[in-house]
């Protein structure tokens, strides 16, 4: 199992216990809450937006019937603080100098964003209306270590370290803002403690990329040619850029980033480096199918990296 699997190093502390389960099992949520838990974050999602546009359905029924099975359940047991993990993708597309704020309209383009906005407006209407204690967290594209190989970062990377090729989406401009995980879960654990209850934080990582350029990075770190890059058909309704603006919890909470980008991303390469089995395990079987399905029949006439 990839979850066990990637929670190796703490399986034998005192404080962790896993229990595998559906976020939609209520009654299972009874056995859990009636333990008195003090707060819960709500990571659980179906996450990649390819996927969403396959199977629009998955992702309702897990981020948004999910998220008010657990609302329930804070409700009926006076939890302590619900957390929201949300995406800068609720926010939408945004223009050439544009940023996110939390008081930002919602604008999903995708089954995935509008899931996650359907479940953060089910936190905000749990607290409006029930008085569930509750922080919804908005964070930018996160990158780092046990990443699944089917998100950018880690698909160049572990592409590139075979030698295959870099898919990149219609003319690689596609703008994003990339945080390392550790500095989100960092930021997500100071809202959990120091937050404001009915309050919205988003979480930027303060350094943004056009994918080209994210590619180009990746081939560097490894030592490999841009040559590897290799355009295909962009995804439907493809936002073109997100960028949040993090002031409120940076000036609220005191928030600050503790990795440099370039750094990071080195770190990341050398993590999948000497990870091989890990993610060689993920990228078989059924992950096959799906790369195939997503970039096998989308490939492009030859071009040049960055042209237009």
């Amino acid at each position: 199992m990839i979850a066990t699997a990637s929670l190796k190093d703490v399986e034998d502390h005192d404080r962790y216990s896993f229990i595998k389960g559906d976020i939609r099992d209520r009654g299972l949520l009874k056995e859990l809450f009636a333990g008195g838990p003090d707060a819960v974050v709500n990571f659980a999602a179906e996450s990649h937006v390819d996927r969403s546009i396959e199977s629009p359905a998955e992702f309702l029924e897990t981020n948004v019937t999910g998220t008010a099975a657990l609302l329930d359940a804070a409700r009926e047991f006076g939890l302590g603080l619900f957390l929201q993990v949300s995406t800068d993708e609720v926010y939408g597309s945004l223009g050439e100098e544009e940023l996110s704020t939390e008081e930002s309209p919602l604008l999903p383009n995708s089954p995935y964003a509008a899931s996650k906005a359907a479940a953060d407006c089910l936190v905000r209407a749990y607290h409006r209306t029930y008085g569930v204690p509750s922080i919804i967290t908005r964070s930018s594209n996160n990158y780092g270590p046990f990443q699944f190989p089917e998100k950018v970062i880690p698909l160049f990377v572990t592409n590139a370290m075979e030698d295959k090729p870099l898919p990149l989406y219609g003319d690689g401009g596609n703008s994003r803002d990339w945080i390392h995980v550790e500095d989100n879960c960092r930021a997500i654990l100071l809202a959990l403690e120091e937050g404001t209850s009915g309050e919205v934080y988003n979480i930027g990582g303060d350094i943004e990329l056009k994918n080209i350029d994210l590619a180009r990075r990746v081939l560097k770190i490894l030592g490999k040619p841009d040559k590897l890059i290799t355009y295909v058909e962009d995804r439907p309704g493809h936002d073109r850029r997100y960028c949040l603006d993090s002031t409120k919890i940076e000036s609220e909470l005191g928030f600050s980033r503790e990795y440099d980008f370039d750094a990071g991303l080195a770190m990341t390469v050398k993590w999948f480096e000497n990870n091989r089995q890990w993610w060689k395990n993920i990228k078989s079987g059924d992950y096959r199918d799906y790369y195939e399905r997503m970039y096998g029949g989308r490939l492009k006439k030859p071009r040049k990296p960055g042209g237009k």
